[in-house]
């Protein structure tokens, strides 16, 4: 198969018959379509794979510069190509991955922005009280709740069911990237805050999810982002929040106030510790901060 539009088509396929995360197929698939628009002249078809070389990615990668991404998203977009590319040279249609040889662009070094408890409190106690006119307060505490008070991914927030929540051991069963597993606690006012939202639940028939949108149906990734970023701005006038804001100032309140760095890996579902370690710097860059504000010899 050479056929560019059918490989990307039969790559997404089998990702999806390996059970792979829906947020990564919805990711990749959006990726490789706009590859294929990139190469796709207007009332032509795009050249076949073999002919797709490494010059010819190179010219693809000019173009997302010129677009001024995020490292991070040029990042994704190669590594779905590399992907892609790696399944046509499994299933024989090319020699060679030339996606193999672009390199990655570096990713920036800078500590992400982490509000305080004080901060993060005032709009997850302000939600229910403030009359915003929204048709769901109580679930949205709840998200509130548990993305600070769990420390969760969206992605993981907005695929929890029902039954991965032990309410008597308030324990809750949170399915994490690659499919992995973890088990997760969460505190008392994440209790009281999930029992109010259940008491008016009203759910599709056969829909197990514990956040549902106004039709029933499990409310996404994207509907979370936009309750987080419209609470922050409407009740704090941050603009910059969002759920993954949460999962940082998480980790980073537990760390300040003494929890031990190999527990906040298991909490967060880290696969390695290296990835919790920035959380270290976020702490010790808050410390100066307090040094510097508050001792006379600081100055």
């Amino acid at each position: 198969m050479s056929d560019l539009g059918a490989m990307i088509g039969e790559f997404l396929a089998t990702l999806r018959r390996e059970d792979k995360s829906a947020h990564t197929i919805r990711n990749y698939e959006s990726d490789l379509d706009q590859f294929l628009a990139y190469l796709t002249p207007p009332g032509g078809s795009a050249p076949p794979l073999e002919e797709i070389d490494l010059p010819v990615l190179r010219e693809w990668m000019g173009a997302l510069y010129k677009q001024k991404l995020a490292a991070s998203s040029t990042r994704r977009k190669i590594a779905a190509l590399r992907a892609m590319f790696q399944h046509a040279l499994r299933a024989g249609a090319i020699k060679r991955n030339p996606a193999k040889l672009l390199l990655l662009p570096k990713m920036p070094k800078g500590l992400p922005k982490v509000p305080t408890a004080e901060q993060v409190g005032a709009i997850v106690d302000g939600i229910e009280g403030a009359k915003l006119n929204r048709p769901y307060p109580k679930r949205d505490r709840a998200i509130f709740e548990f993305l600070y008070g769990c420390g969760l991914r969206v992605s993981e927030l907005a695929g929890l069911n029902i039954d991965d929540i032990d309410r008597s051991e308030r324990w809750i069963l949170v399915r994490g990237k690659g499919r992995k597993e973890r088990q997760t606690p969460y505190g008392g006012k994440a209790a009281e805050a999930l029992d109010a939202w259940l008491a008016e639940r009203t759910a599709a028939v056969e829909e197990h999810a514990v956040f549902v949108n106004f039709r029933g149906a499990r409310l996404t990734t994207r509907g979370i982002h936009w309750i987080v970023e419209f609470y922050a701005r409407m009740l704090a006038g941050d603009g910059g929040m969002h759920p993954h804001t949460l999962r940082h100032a998480y980790a980073t309140h537990l760390l300040a106030d003494g929890a031990d760095l190999r527990a906040i890996q298991e909490l967060l579902g880290h696969a390695q510790l290296s990835t919790t370690q920035k959380y270290t710097s976020v702490a010790l860059s808050d410390l100066l901060a307090v040094y510097d504000k508050a001792h006379p010899k600081a100055r």
